[in-house]
């Protein structure tokens, strides 16, 4: 990685580019409106000709009213068969005037597979821009990060091809491998402790334990760390737990631990390992004690912050963090999705709880549908297409679910993500994120909704039969304690017949509700490591109706109450919990190949 000497004239260059940075954010942000208009106009001049405006009768007009008169409001499943047709291969315009480069794979998933989300070359370029938006923000709470290192764990993850032979992977995944990353200039902001030899290493034990190796390395130089998801952060800290020994020792002599294998790695790890058997024994003291409460301060003494995303889902693991970080500020400095990135946090030291974003009024063309919570959402059928609002007219304190058009070719394209307007930032509105919408639960990237969880379980009572038995309830919940954290699903049974179901039946059902789960889900259990066995608990009878009498208690009404299919509420688990009288793991990892299932005869 590119090193240069810190004198003056780079410390000067330094500032002129945050000055600039941050007033090209004070001029979009002052003229969201107009930028949006012309955003827009942009993509639709560009892509006149393409089959998908053809086709709904736009005719190569760029006007707002005409856009939204004629072009309906989507979900995925809407522009899956022309994303079908791209990925098998034909090369005409369909979405976009410009070639489609790779498919970006979505956490989200349609039919049990992940989405995928069409990108053209230009618009990595893009994602770069609100990259470098960041670390000018953070430099106006937190000076002279300019002066140390980030510790950011960063990794790549499988990626396929699809039957035209256009590429399928993550959105960290294809800008990690491209040129914007590897072959970066240096940058004091982009300066980290991981060589991008051991970033882009495909064996995830070997990208961990050099990543860990390098930062330990360079300890003192460390001002900031991080990774993407919170979930992600914390396994690095378990993982820690386990191989500090062996990371001591190869401190202490110098050497790389032979289970390196890949030849990259070893080489970009030894041009930074040296022997220092001071820091080995620090480290062997820090870690020996037992108690791993502020291990992040003990052993990178010089940390001013964590960053990582500890929004929607993530928030559960702040506690965990606060403990290993003796407090550290959690930092959430953008949001962004497969789809397109869209905004920056410009206060991003505020607590985890009062995070928002500021959409970038360039990243794409932006709409809200507006969003009640107590009232059953619009359908795509009954959705009126001029309803949904501009940037510049959402209202303070609503709920708004975000659909976007894109330099990539989604035109009102509904991301699923529910936002609640906090405040305005000049004339662009800023945004908490509520939630994804129907997802029931969550570990790292994945998303199980009701439907699917529903359809999993019908699949799993089938082994329940020969012995006249069935689920009369169950619940469900995303358990973050153990690491990875893992699936919890809790059964009431009704038993009539005489024979003793076997342990060996329950592991069996744990098996096939993780076999009939997306194909994110179980590559967290595969290949990412980033999820546990699914658990089945099963409770004594009448645990449900405990559960119901203390929801009316609380005042939930009586007429209207269901079981809820996911809980999270911490009384309602302890419940749940002090009534379980077995419980079952899934034996093994459920089945997992990379790419989609119908590809894999093609590739």
């Amino acid at each position: 990685m590119p090193e240069a000497p810190r004198d003056s004239h780079i410390e000067h260059d330094l500032a002129e580019k945050n000055r600039e940075i941050l007033n090209f954010i004070e001029d979009v942000t002052a003229n969201a409106d107009e930028v949006q208009k012309r955003v827009l106009s942009e993509i639709l001049s560009r892509n006149a000709n393409v089959e998908y405006l053809r086709r709904h009768g736009l005719n190569g007009q760029t006007d707002r009213d005409t856009f939204k008169n004629l072009l309906p409001v989507i979900t995925y499943e809407d522009v899956q068969p022309d994303i079908n047709r791209i990925a098998n291969g034909d090369t005409s315009p369909i979405l976009t005037s410009k070639p489609i480069t790779e498919f970006l794979t979505s956490s989200g998933t349609s039919g049990g597979e992940r989405k995928l989300m069409p990108t053209i070359e230009e618009e990595l370029g893009r994602r770069c821009m609100l990259y470098s938006l960041l670390m000018p923000i953070m430099s106006q709470f937190v000076p002279d990060l300019e002066k140390g290192k980030g510790m950011y764990l960063m990794f790549i993850k499988c990626e396929s091809k699809t039957p035209g032979g256009i590429v399928a992977r993550p959105v960290l995944t294809s800008y990690y491998k491209s040129p914007y990353f590897r072959d970066r200039p240096y940058d004091p902001y982009t300066n980290y402790t991981s060589p991008n030899e051991t970033v882009l290493c495909p064996d995830s034990y070997q990208s961990m334990y050099s990543q860990l190796l390098c930062g330990l390395c360079q300890n003192k130089e460390v001002l900031r760390v991080g990774a993407i998801f919170a979930s992600g952060f914390i396994r690095a800290i378990r993982f820690l737990e386990k191989h500090w020994t062996l990371l001591c020792n190869d401190i202490r002599t110098g050497t790389v631990n032979p289970l390196i294998s890949d030849t990259s790695v070893r080489e970009a790890v030894m041009r930074i390992l040296k022997p220092d058997s001071k820091l080995a024994d620090m480290i062997h003291r820090e870690c020996s004690k037992g108690c791993w409460q502020g291990i992040i301060t003990r052993l990178w003494p010089n940390t001013k912050y964590v960053d990582v995303i500890v929004t929607g889902t993530m928030a559960q693991y702040i506690p965990t963090l606060d403990y290993y970080s003796n407090g550290l500020p959690l930092v959430c400095t953008m949001y962004a999705s497969s789809e397109c990135y869209f905004g920056v946090n410009l206060n991003p030291l505020c607590k985890p709880t009062q995070v928002s974003y500021t959409l970038i009024p360039t990243m794409c063309y932006y709409e809200f549908l507006p969003v009640n919570r107590t009232l059953s959402r619009p359908s795509p059928t009954s959705l009126n297409h001029t309803q949904l609002l501009e940037l510049a007219d959402v209202k303070l304190g609503q709920e708004y679910e975000l659909v976007v058009t894109t330099h990539a070719g989604l035109y009102r394209y509904r991301v699923g993500d529910i936002l609640r307007v906090t405040g305005f930032k000049n004339k662009a509105p800023q945004f908490s994120f509520v939630c994804r919408k129907n997802v029931a639960l969550s570990i790292d990237s994945d998303k199980t909704d009701e439907v699917e969880l529903q359809n999993a379980m019908k699949n799993a009572v089938t082994h329940l039969v020969p012995f006249d038995a069935h689920v009369s309830e169950y619940t469900s919940y995303a358990d973050t304690t153990t690491i990875p954290g893992h699936y919890v699903l809790y059964w009431e049974l009704s038993l009539n017949g005489s024979t003793p179901i076997p342990p060996s039946v329950y592991e069996d059902c744990c098996l096939t509700i993780e076999e009939s789960l997306n194909s994110v889900y179980r590559q967290g259990r595969v290949s990412d490591k980033s999820i546990g066995p699914l658990e089945i608990k099963i409770v004594e009878q009448g645990t449900f109706d405990k559960l119901m009498d203390y929801a009316i208690s609380l005042g939930a009404s009586i007429n209207q109450y269901k079981a809820p299919r996911c809980v999270k509420f911490a009384p309602m688990v302890e419940l749940l919990n002090s009534r379980v009288t077995s419980n079952y793991f899934s034996p093994k990892c459920p089945k997992w190949v990379p790419g989609h299932k119908q590809w894999i005869h093609c590739n």
